[in-house]
C-alpha cells in the first residue's frame, strides 16, 4: 500500500511523478492498482473485454483508491466508478498509457529545432491502444506539476497531473473520452508551491469567445496545403501588388451590429475586393485576442483563429474562396509582443518563461505588454512554428510582421539608463535579429511561394535583403517615410505646397533600397487623426480631388500598394473598430466616384506592366520634370522590361489648370490618355487631353527626345500610355 507521504501529495496534487503510482504497477508477484476519483462511492477494477472483475480498490482517503492484486498486471483495463449520487460509469484510465511524444520529437524540442512543434504541442484528437481521446503536452520546464483541467475533470487539478519529459521540459497526458468541443486549460503548480492563475494552452488550435478564456479541443488540423506556384508568381517582385488591408469586425455588419461570419465574408467581402481589383487580402491579426479594442494586434493564442468569426474551418473555406477568385491572403501576425493577461503567456510557469526577465528588456511601456525572449530557443521555435503553422494549415499567401522596429532595437521608446545594451553595448537586438533571419529563412525554405512584409519605420539597413546578402530576408517593407512624408504635403493648403515639394520628390531618393509597400493602414485612420478625406484641405469638392490626386500619385509611384478598408469610397469620419464602414456614403456620386476610381487605378497597374514590373528597380522609373515646384507639378516615366511597356505621369497639386501644358516623353508616337482622377466619372471637372490622345512633337523637352501638349486637369493625376507610332 501506498505511504502516508506519497498518498498526501497524491491527494493534494503535488506529487512529483503520478504515473509511477497511479494506474496499475507491478508489485512482488502481482499488481498494484491506484486510481484518484473525489466523489465517488466505489471503485473497481474489470476486465476491458468482458467486464469481469480483476480487484476492488479500497478508499483511502480524500478521493484515493487502491488494491494489490494477485496475477499478472492486466494489458487492458476499465474502472468503473459509482458515484455518491448513484450513478455508475465505466471510465479509461489516462494512467494506462505511456508517452505520447516520441524520443525524436523530445530531442527536436529540446534543441529548439522541430520546425512544427503545433504537431505534436498542443492539444491532439488520438486513438491509442483502442481508446478514443485527446492527448495534451505543453511547455513549463520549471513546473512543479502541471495537470490539465476541463469539463471532463470537473475542473479538478488534482485528477490529471501530467509526466514531464525533463529532456525538453515539456508536460504529457493522453486522456481517453475527450472529444473535439471539450473546454480545457492548464493547472500549474509553480517550482515554489504557488498554484498560478489556470493558464490556456500556447499552441491551442481554437480558443473559446470572449470574455471565457479557456482553450477548446478541435477534432483536427487542416491538412497541410500543397504549395501552389501561381500564389508564387502573384506575390513576385515583378507582379502587381494592390493590398486591400481589413479589419473583419468592422468591414461590414449585420443586424443588430453583429459580425459576419467566415463564410459571410466570403460571400460578400470577396467579390468585393475582386471587383475592386485588389490582388490581396490583408487581414488584421486573426489570432485570438480577448480584448476587441486591441484590433488583435495584443494576442493570447497564436495558433488559434479568433473565435468571433466562427470555427477555425471557416478560416481555411475564406482562403479558397479568396484564391478560387484570384485575391492572395496575408495575415498581420504578431510575433514583437504579448499582454499580459493572466490566463496566457505572462509568467507561464511561474517564471518569466516566454518573456525576458528583466523589465528593461521584457517590457513594452507603450503597449503595457511583454517581449517575447528571442534568445530562448524554445520561444524561437513557437514563433517560426507559428509562421509555417498560418502558411502551411490555412495556406495563407502571406504575413505582414507588426512591430519589427519595436524588435530590432533595444531602446525603442526608451530613455537612457532603461535599456539593456547587447553585448557589444550596442542598442541592436541581437537576438530579435536573429529570429527574424531565421523565420524568413524557414519561411523561404518550406514555403516559397509566400512572401513576408515587414512594418519596419526605421532605416535599419537590408530588411528585404536576403539574409546571405546580410538582410533580414523579408519580401517587402513597408515604406513608412513616404507615406508620412506624402501625407503631410497633401494635408497643406495648395497655395503653400512650393515650400514643400520635396515631401512628394524626395521618396524617390530611397525607393530602391528596400523592396517598398506603399501603406496608406489603418495606423493614418484612428486615435484623432481622422479620415484621409478629412485631412484634405478646401472646400468639399477639392477635398475629394485632393485624395483622388493622391491616389493617382500612389498608384503612378515605384511601390506595391495598400489601403485600409473604406479609404477606396472616401470614408469620411474616423475609422470606428466598433462599427462597419459607412456603405451609405456610395449613394453620393462623389464617394462612388472614389470608389470607381479606385477599382480602376488597380485594374490599370494591374494591367500595364510599367506600372509593376518594375516596382522594385530602378530601371523602373525615370524622371520627367520634378523641379516646378513654384506650380506644384510633377511628372515622371514608369518603364516595364523592353522599350513598348512605357506609362507618363503627370501631377498637378495646385487647383489651377494648366492648359497647352509642354511635358516631355521618351518616344515618338501617340500617347494615350488611360485614366484622369478629373474625369467626370469620379467626380472631377472633366479637364483633359481633346480626344484623349496626345502625338509627340519631335521637340525635345525636359530632358526627353519628344513632347507633347496637355490640358493638365486641377488637383489631379494623369496616365498617359504609349501606343506606337
Amino acid at each position: 500500500m501506498l505511504a502516508d507521504a506519497e498518498l498526501d501529495l497524491l491527494c493534494r496534487g503535488r506529487h512529483a511523478d503520478p504515473f509511477a503510482v497511479l494506474g496499475v504497477h507491478a508489485a512482488g508477484d502481482g499488481f498494484a492498482v491506484r486510481s484518484f476519483q473525489p466523489g465517488a462511492r466505489t471503485v473497481a477494477l474489470v476486465d476491458a473485454g468482458d467486464g469481469s472483475l480483476l480487484a476492488t480498490l479500497h478508499h483511502r482517503r480524500d478521493g484515493l483508491f487502491e488494491a494489490d492484486a494477485a496475477g499478472a498486471p492486466p494489458a487492458d483495463y476499465r474502472l468503473r466508478v459509482q458515484w455518491h449520487d448513484g450513478s455508475e460509469a465505466l471510465l479509461d484510465d489516462a494512467y494506462r498509457f505511456g508517452p505520447v511524444l516520441g524520443e525524436i520529437d523530445v530531442w527536436l524540442l529540446a534543441e529548439g529545432t522541430h520546425l512544427r512543434p503545433f504537431e505534436i504541442l498542443g492539444a491532439h484528437r488520438r486513438t491509442i491502444g483502442g481508446a478514443a481521446g485527446t492527448s495534451f503536452a505543453v511547455w513549463a520546464p520549471n513546473a512543479a506539476r502541471v495537470s490539465v483541467v476541463g469539463d471532463f475533470n470537473r475542473w479538478d487539478g488534482r485528477r490529471h497531473p501530467m509526466r514531464l519529459r525533463r529532456e525538453c521540459g515539456v508536460w504529457e497526458i493522453f486522456v481517453p473520452g475527450v472529444g473535439a468541443g471539450a473546454p480545457y486549460k492548464y493547472e500549474i503548480v509553480a517550482a515554489d508551491g504557488t498554484l498560478l492563475p489556470q493558464k490556456a494552452d500556447p499552441y491551442a488550435f481554437q480558443a473559446e469567445f470572449r470574455p471565457a478564456t479557456a482553450s477548446v479541443v478541435i477534432d483536427s488540423l487542416p491538412p497541410p496545403t500543397p504549395a501552389r506556384p501561381g500564389r508564387q508568381r502573384a506575390n513576385a517582385l515583378d507582379a502587381p501588388v494592390s493590398i486591400y488591408e481589413v479589419h473583419l469586425a468592422s468591414w461590414r455588419r449585420k443586424d443588430g451590429n453583429q459580425w459576419l461570419g467566415w463564410d459571410e465574408l466570403a460571400d460578400t467581402l470577396v467579390p468585393y475586393a475582386q471587383e475592386m481589383g485588389f490582388t490581396h487580402l490583408e487581414l488584421l491579426p486573426v489570432s485570438e485576442h480577448p480584448f476587441d479594442g486591441s484590433w488583435g494586434y495584443q494576442p493570447t493564442g497564436m495558433y488559434a483563429p479568433s473565435s468571433r468569426f466562427g470555427e477555425p474551418q471557416g478560416l481555411a473555406r475564406f482562403v479558397a474562396r479568396a484564391h478560387d477568385a484570384g485575391l492572395g491572403v496575408i495575415l498581420d501576425w504578431v510575433p514583437a509582443h504579448f499582454p499580459s493577461d493572466a490566463h496566457g503567456l505572462a509568467r507561464f510557469d511561474g517564471t518569466p518563461l516566454y518573456e525576458y526577465a528583466d523589465p528593461r528588456e521584457g517590457f513594452h511601456r507603450d503597449w503595457g505588454t511583454l517581449i517575447y525572449n528571442f534568445g530562448r530557443t524554445e520561444v524561437r521555435n513557437f514563433l517560426v512554428g507559428n509562421a509555417l503553422f498560418w502558411l502551411e494549415r490555412y495556406a495563407v499567401d502571406g504575413l505582414r510582421v507588426d512591430a519589427v522596429a519595436s524588435m530590432l532595437y533595444r531602446d525603442y521608446s526608451r530613455e537612457p539608463g532603461e535599456w539593456v545594451p547587447n553585448v557589444h553595448g550596442g542598442r541592436e537586438n541581437l537576438e530579435a535579429i536573429a529570429f527574424l533571419k531565421r523565420m524568413n529563412e524557414v519561411v523561404g525554405a518550406e514555403r516559397p511561394q509566400a512572401m513576408t512584409l515587414a512594418e519596419e519605420s526605421t532605416a535599419f539597413p537590408g530588411v528585404s535583403r536576403p539574409t546571405f546578402a546580410g538582410g533580414l530576408g523579408f519580401h517587402y517593407k513597408w515604406n513608412m517615410g513616404w507615406m508620412h512624408d506624402t501625407l503631410a504635403y497633401m494635408q497643406r493648403d495648395p497655395i503653400h505646397r512650393k515650400y514643400h515639394h520635396h515631401e512628394l520628390s524626395f521618396g524617390l531618393v530611397y525607393a530602391f533600397s528596400e523592396n517598398f509597400v506603399l501603406p496608406l493602414s489603418h495606423d493614418e485612420v484612428v486615435h484623432g487623426k481622422g479620415s484621409l478625406l478629412a485631412r484634405m484641405p478646401g472646400d468639399r469638392w477639392q477635398q475629394f480631388a485632393n485624395l483622388r490626386a493622391y491616389f493617382g500619385f500612389m498608384w503612378g509611384h515605384p511601390g506595391k500598394k495598400l489601403l485600409f478598408m473604406g479609404g477606396e469610397f472616401a470614408q469620411q469620419r474616423e475609422w470606428n473598430h466598433d462599427a462597419s464602414l459607412d456603405w451609405h456614403l456610395l449613394a453620393d456620386p462623389l464617394h462612388e466616384g472614389m470608389r470607381c476610381l479606385v477599382r480602376d487605378l488597380n485594374r490599370l497597374y494591374r494591367a500595364e506592366r510599367a506600372l509593376h514590373e518594375q516596382d522594385c528597380e530602378p530601371a523602373g522609373f525615370s524622371w520627367i520634370d520634378h523641379g516646378d515646384a513654384e506650380r506644384s507639378l510633377l511628372v515622371f516615366a514608369r518603364h516595364g522590361r523592353g522599350d513598348a511597356a512605357t506609362i507618363v505621369v503627370a501631377c498637378n497639386f495646385t487647383p489651377t489648370v494648366r492648359g497647352g501644358h509642354r511635358i516631355g516623353v521618351p518616344r515618338a508616337g501617340r500617347w494615350r490618355e488611360c485614366l484622369n482622377t478629373d474625369s467626370a466619372h469620379y467626380g472631377g471637372s472633366n479637364v483633359g487631353t481633346p480626344l484623349a490622345v496626345a502625338t509627340a512633337q519631335d521637340l525635345p523637352w525636359q530632358g526627353q527626345s519628344h513632347s507633347i501638349v496637355i490640358d493638365l486637369p486641377p488637383l489631379a493625376c494623369v496616365f498617359f500610355a504609349w501606343q506606337g507610332g
